[in-house]
């Protein structure tokens, strides 16, 4: 049987994996990403992960300013592509998914139709959620709402990060591609619609948005810091600059201010609405992530306070 022609189509570190596994298994025609951005002081122009791992492997690659350019069509309708896959990329037009001959499917990191929107990994952390997992689905002309193919379920440990999320959920993505690479080319499948009354919103997370609400119960804040953690990252205001905090975990403390801290037998604690935290993992303005123990070993200042 020839080998199916796919086209990938990706920008960030987690679709790295996949893309990986794809061309391992079929051999990938084309990658698609973003342009290479200007980035740091010298504002060098630096590549997307995607982009990096394709030229490794040796995979043709195209970088449209606009998915809509008739150039960048005529690039993609020329392959005859079977299967077109989408990881965490911008919105495509009709013009690009509707080119595929068996299907375009994008993979999302929620078990739709939970968490539609940029940022499922991180309000499912939030929410204090124990399970949730990836879907691939078909593209349609409304984002995150096409026809379910596969999804593949996840059971969120207990002190879970979105960053931790996110790292367990690429090896799976990778899987999920294959097996609905597979589903795809057999022909054999049953299309899931989605039952949009069961539908929540997963929109992107600013920095201005992640100021922590000490007056919230405990387990709240320490779902806020974990969900936000490490992008953007979840702040308080102490001294006049800005203290990100990545991991906490709770204690039954009953009494205090809700924002009050103490630092006392090597641990830094923080009153909340109910019960408190106790900080294991900060940052400090102008200075890099460190653990709680590091932190503490050169303090010198007050040992109880209050955060803004």
């Amino acid at each position: 049987m020839e080998k199916p022609k796919i086209i990938f189509i990706g920008t960030p570190e987690f679709a790295v994996p996949t893309l990986e596994k794809l061309h391992q298994t079929y051999g990938i025609s084309l990658v698609v990403t973003v342009p290479d951005k200007a980035q740091g002081r010298g504002l060098k122009l630096m590549p997307s992960a995607v982009k990096q791992k394709a030229v490794e492997l040796g995979i043709p690659i195209s970088q449209p300013e606009s998915l809509k350019s008739e150039e960048f069509i005529k690039i993609l309708s020329d392959i005859k592509p079977d299967i077109i896959v989408v990881l965490a990329f911008r919105i495509l037009p009709e013009e690009v998914y509707t080119l595929s001959k068996l299907g375009t499917f994008n993979i999302h990191a929620s078990l739709l139709p939970a968490y539609r929107g940029a940022a499922p990994i991180n309000w499912a952390i939030i929410n204090g959620e124990k399970k949730t997992g990836l879907t691939s689905f078909l593209l349609e002309k409304k984002v995150d709402t096409g026809s379910i193919l596969l999804t593949k379920e996840f059971e969120i440990p207990e002190g879970f990060t979105a960053g931790d999320l996110h790292d367990a959920l690429m090896p799976l993505s990778a899987d999920l591609a294959v097996e609905t690479c597979e589903l795809l080319l057999s022909g054999n499948y049953q299309l899931i619609p989605q039952d949009d009354s069961k539908a929540s919103k997963a929109p992107k997370i600013f920095p201005e948005d992640c100021k922590i609400d000490w007056s919230l119960p405990a387990n709240q804040v320490r779902n806020f810091i974990h969900g936000t953690s490490p992008i953007p990252g979840a702040w308080t205001i102490w001294d006049d600059k800005r203290l990100k905090i990545f991991r906490a975990k709770v204690t039954d403390y009953k009494e205090g201010i809700a924002g009050f801290f103490i630092i006392e037998n090597s641990q830094f604690i923080v009153f909340c609405g109910e019960d408190a935290i106790i900080i294991e993992e900060l940052q400090p303005e102008g200075r890099k992530p460190m653990k709680i123990k590091d932190f503490l070993n050169g303090y010198k200042g007050e040992k109880q306070g209050i955060f803004d």
